[in-house]
């Protein structure tokens, strides 16, 4: 402690302030001493009574009963049980009808007499007159049947032209051409005996603004009609026309 250092110091060197005398100093340090021992032993008796009072309160709230007094009772109804019986189904015997009653008989009079007719036997036939015979129907009306298309032939029909003359009569739509729409479009024919093309078919589409161009352009075409046997005939083809932007 630095008071009794100093005290010491001054015992040492054989000096002492005035008023103040060794055996005062040596009591005072003493009594001093004495006081911190005792407040110590009180400190740690507070902290040994705090302990023992937080153990007892901890037995006796686990020992206390809280258990209220009133039993609660649940009652569980019973649920009434539904039992099923299985239901024999009866059997239906058809009974056949009760037959037809009997006519009643009709009591026919024996004395009646039934009329003779007279029947004229002696007809003669002429086989020479000529006989009244109702007049022949008239002949039915022969429909015009549709020529038949064939699909190949002897001589298959030939564009006027070629290939260039139906690209030249291709009007590419100004609105594909903005829109920047490209393609190819395929379109079936039937070529008549005149060499007309007819009937067209969209089997490839570009679009709807390219399948009306392809199909104006071919049928403003003529062909040369193909042959089977010798004769002209319906031929059905495909041409294909191209849109392209340069």
């Amino acid at each position: 402690m630095a008071g009794r250092e100093s005290v010491f110091r001054h015992l040492d060197s054989g000096t002492a302030p005035d008023g103040v005398g060794p055996s005062r100093l040596v009591g005072a340090v003493a009594e001093r001493a004495s006081l911190l021992y005792k407040r110590r032993q009180q400190y740690q008796a507070r902290i040994e009574g705090s302990i023992a009072g937080a153990l007892l309160i901890m037995l006796v709230a686990v020992n206390l009963d809280f258990r209220p007094d009133a039993e609660f009772v649940i009652e569980v109804q019973e649920q009434d049980v539904a039992v099923i019986e299985e239901i024999q189904q009866t059997e239906h015997i058809e009974r056949p009808p009760p037959p037809p009653r009997p006519p009643v008989p009709i009591e026919v009079p024996n004395d009646e007499l039934l009329d003779e007719e007279a029947l004229a036997l002696d007809a003669e036939i002429d086989f020479d007159e000529p006989l009244d015979l109702p007049p022949p129907p008239p002949p039915a009306a022969v429909q015009d049947e549709e020529p038949e298309i064939f699909v190949v032939v002897e001589e298959m029909p030939e564009l006027i032209g070629g290939v260039a003359s139906l690209q030249s009569a291709v009007r590419y739509p100004e609105v594909a051409r903005l829109a920047g729409l490209e393609g190819v479009v395929v379109v079936q024919l039937v070529i008549n005996e005149d060499g007309t093309p007819s009937n067209p078919i969209i089997l490839r589409s570009a679009g709807e603004i390219l399948n009306d161009a392809a199909v104006e352009a071919l049928l403003k075409q003529r062909f040369k009609p193909g042959r089977q046997r010798g004769k002209p005939v319906r031929v059905q083809m495909a041409f294909p026309v191209t849109f392209r932007l340069s």
